[in-house]
């Protein structure tokens, strides 16, 4: 069956146009995250005691977040029972920044803006209330340390440790 031109030519600019409007592949936006993507175990100590736990973070919907399952065992002691603290955190592109999303057992959300460096990744909290400051560091490829650190409501930039913690990947 022989195709006249005029039909050659509609296929080839209908084809044309398909692969013009197709959504170009971009830069990784997670890419200045990679370090931390992974199944971790840890230990940490601070103002809720010593502590181990686990988190992992994984890219999820086609690529388009980062999701981090997140939790701690706190053994009793003499003032308070043992208790588990779980949370989940979305880390997503916004307008040029990437931005999180956290949430907890206990009823807290919080809102981030993310910086990084080849080597460091630090959450800070934005909006009003006390500020919250989320800190990854790899010390080598398997390792990080981790510290998050909360400023009082009045005093924006005063952070103060918390937690400070070391996890090791899977």
């Amino acid at each position: 069956m022989k195709r006249s031109l005029p039909l050659t030519i509609l296929l080839f600019a209908v084809t044309v146009a398909a692969i013009a409007q197709s959504p170009a592949k971009s830069e990784d936006p997670f890419g200045r995250l990679a370090f931390l993507v992974g199944d971790w175990v840890g230990d940490g100590s601070g103002d809720p005691g010593n502590g181990s736990g686990g988190f992992t973070i994984k890219p999820d919907l086609e690529e388009h977040v980062l999701v981090r399952t997140n939790y701690a065992r706190y053994p009793a002691t003499a003032d308070r029972p043992a208790y588990r603290h779980d949370d989940l955190m979305i880390t997503y592109p916004e307008g040029g920044d990437l931005k999180a999303v956290y949430f907890d057992n206990e009823g807290h959300v919080i809102h981030y803006k993310i910086s990084t460096t080849a080597n460091t990744a630090v959450f800070v909290s934005e909006g009003p209330g006390p500020g919250f400051r989320l800190t990854y560091k790899r010390t080598d490829k398997d390792h990080l340390a981790l510290k998050f650190e909360i400023a009082p409501p009045d005093k924006p930039g005063e952070f103060k440790t918390y937690i400070e913690a070391t996890a090791k990947r899977l």
